[in-house]
């Protein structure tokens, strides 16, 4: 409705200062303002008319529906109509009132003077064209735009509403088994899940916070994780350099540590380690996530699966295009995922 709005008022816009240009323009150079100005009540119209028809008639419906036969022919018909209409004008009425000699000189078909006329039409029909086109073309471009945003936004929602259930559900798993044990711990427990889930309810609506805020996130959850693996687990996490000029959207460390979690040392019986490395150099932030993992006895490939690392790539596409590098490797008995995003 506004775009509507808008081109109303610049079509207005535009055909006003034709009209004036029409009159004053010309009317200035002879001081003729009258005789112009009854010039511009007639000429305009029928430049507007035949803008009309070029733009409403042959160009949407015979050019845009690829029917070029009828809009060549329609074209013709409407250059001659729209001259023969305004020589009509020039001859019939501008020549006896203000150049009678002009009817002894010249005809009504005479082909220079018809010329001139379409020339003077057309020139002005072309250039709102131009205009018309070009507006509606940076209008679907606004639209293309909005549209990708809001899509972008969408699959960011999306993608967050699967991270947050998914690591619920897992920390409910740990809180359950311990309960069943009549841990002393249980109460730890439920305090630290009660902050992640405050940390979720909040901090993760915003787009982005800072990395010291997800990895406090991210300790609270070794912390609950640690509580179910005992003394068989080693987690080290270490910051190497100062991040606190990097801001990120929120949960997206996180199922990087909790993919070697669950996909990793949750299929060891035996000891098995975590390590969390963070590091900057040059405007990049590292993260290195390396885990142990045990070997699959049909293919020697580590066990991997889930929904927590394919959300992590989705979301840095769409919020670092051409700004991120990520990936995953094996490496003898433990599997290494390594992350960098350069700052905005």
């Amino acid at each position: 409705m506004n775009y509507n709005k808008s081109n109303v008022r610049l079509s207005v816009l535009f055909w006003l200062l034709y009209f004036l240009y029409e009159w004053l323009g010309q009317a200035a150079l002879s001081s003729e303002y009258r005789r112009y100005f009854i010039n511009a009540c007639v000429i305009v119209p029928i430049t507007g008319m035949a803008t009309w028809f070029t733009i409403q008639v042959l160009i949407k419906k015979f050019l845009v529906k690829k029917k070029i036969v009828a809009f060549r022919i329609g074209f013709a018909a409407g250059v001659v109509a729209f001259t023969l209409l305004r020589r009509a004008f020039n001859y019939f009425y501008t020549y006896p009132h203000y150049w009678p000699e002009g009817l002894k000189t010249t005809s009504y078909w005479w082909f220079p003077k018809l010329l001139i006329e379409g020339v003077n039409i057309y020139l002005i029909v072309a250039l709102f064209t131009m205009f018309y086109f070009l507006r509606a073309w940076y209008e679907q471009q606004r639209l293309a735009q909005e549209l990708q945003r809001d899509k972008a936004v969408a699959q960011l929602e999306l993608l967050k509403n699967q991270v947050q259930p998914h690591f619920i559900f897992n920390t409910l798993n740990n809180i359950y088994s311990l309960s069943l044990k009549n841990s002393p711990r249980t109460s730890d427990l439920i305090y630290r899940l009660s902050s992640l889930l405050s940390y979720m309810l909040y901090d993760s609506r915003q787009e982005f916070i800072p990395v010291s805020k997800e990895m406090e996130y991210i300790h609270n959850y070794i912390e609950l994780e640690k509580i179910r693996y005992g003394e068989r687990l080693d987690v080290a996490v270490n910051c190497f350099d100062s991040v606190d000029q990097f801001t990120i959207p929120p949960l997206l460390i996180l199922p990087l540590v909790e993919n070697s979690f669950k996909h990793g040392v949750s299929n060891d019986v035996g000891n098995s380690w975590i390590r969390v490395d963070l590091s900057v150099k040059d405007d990049w932030l590292t993260v290195k996530i390396e885990n142990s993992r045990i070997m699959d006895g049909l293919n020697g490939h580590a066990v991997y699966k889930g929904i927590g690392m394919e959300n992590v790539k989705k979301r840095l596409e769409i919020i670092y295009p051409e700004r991120h590098e990520f990936k995953y490797m094996s490496e003898g008995q433990s599997f290494l995922t390594i992350l960098k995003i350069k700052k905005s």
